[in-house]
């Protein structure tokens, strides 16, 4: 797969898009099929001749820092990929915690954010946990289905296989996921049945899973990161996966409400991929074919 320049992480860290912007040959088609979605970007992206990208470098396999603290993963690989296809180079920039990401956009700190973002109703209407309005919402454009998993101890000696097992346990979930909401709103439903469930929030992944060699029963996460830890730590011999993939949702490139533009131009570029092979080569690099969508919709969950 391809390496990615990083540079630090609160500013700059990646610059993505490569030679075969101004080239006519590789992924993406001819020069003047690039040319095509490159003129109905806005203006100001086409003067400037980048797109600057929120994230969160959290959670392998799908956006993180590889040995050499550059950006690796799902999401920076398609974002490669959809540069080349719009004729802009594609900026990654940390947001930190992914709590940040999407307050971040919404504050104009970046263009767009892709971070393995689920497209929720909620976060598409800005509602917060209570059903409130918190903020404008953001519109997606999805590219990836993923469900949920629960990363448990090998062998699984609790039995952990979904929901409702998590009961009188302790889970770990990162901080502002939708997996923290799902837990959150888990615990007073094993309040009821009489068997309190301990929710410990975490920053990133790598603390999560800290917790889960510690004092956590389970880790709930999205079903490819728990695939990852399931095979990466300790070299397998860690942590498994307690059940089956529990309810898909899409990712989706998150931009504000005003972006209708960029927002549409995104989807074709997507849609081009997918058509194209571009999209089935990035996820059968990263192991995620699991995940594949037919063709990209705006706002699909």
């Amino acid at each position: 797969m391809a390496q990615l320049a990083g540079r630090g992480r609160t500013a700059l860290v990646a610059v993505i898009g490569g030679a075969l912007l101004l080239s006519g040959c590789g992924i993406g088609g001819s020069g003047r099929d690039r040319n095509d979605l490159h003129a109905l970007l806005p203006e100001s992206v086409r003067k400037a001749g980048v797109l600057t990208v929120g994230a969160s470098f959290t959670a392998a396999p799908v956006v993180y820092r590889n040995d050499r603290n550059e950006p690796d993963g799902l999401d920076p690989h398609l974002a490669e990929r959809l540069g080349q296809v719009l004729g802009v180079k594609l900026e990654f920039q940390d947001a930190g915690q992914f709590a940040n990401v999407l307050p971040g956009l919404l504050a104009g700190k970046y263009d767009i954010a892709m971070s393995g973002i689920t497209d929720t109703r909620e976060r598409e209407e800005g509602l917060d946990k209570e059903g409130k309005q918190a903020n404008p919402g953001v519109d997606f454009v999805d590219y990836f289905m993923a469900g949920i998993g629960i990363a448990v101890d090998k062998g699984n000696p609790k039995g952990i296989v979904d929901i409702d097992h998590l009961c009188g346990r302790t889970v770990t979930v990162k901080k502002g996921t939708t997996h923290d909401d799902l837990a959150l709103r888990q615990k007073p439903v094993c309040e009821h049945a009489g068997k309190p469930l301990t929710v410990m929030e975490t920053d990133s992944d790598n603390a999560s899973l800290d917790n889960l060699k510690g004092p956590a029963d389970a880790f709930i996460t999205d079903y490819p990161k728990a695939q990852y830890a399931a095979q990466t730590a300790g070299n397998g011999s860690l942590f498994e996966i307690g059940g089956p993939q529990l309810q898909p949702r899409p990712y989706g490139i998150a931009l504000r409400k005003g972006d209708q533009a960029l927002r549409d131009v995104l989807m074709r570029a997507m849609n081009r991929l997918i058509t194209e092979g571009g999209y089935d080569d990035v996820l059968n690099d990263h192991g995620l074919s699991v995940g594949a969508i037919q063709n990209s919709v705006i706002n699909g969950s």
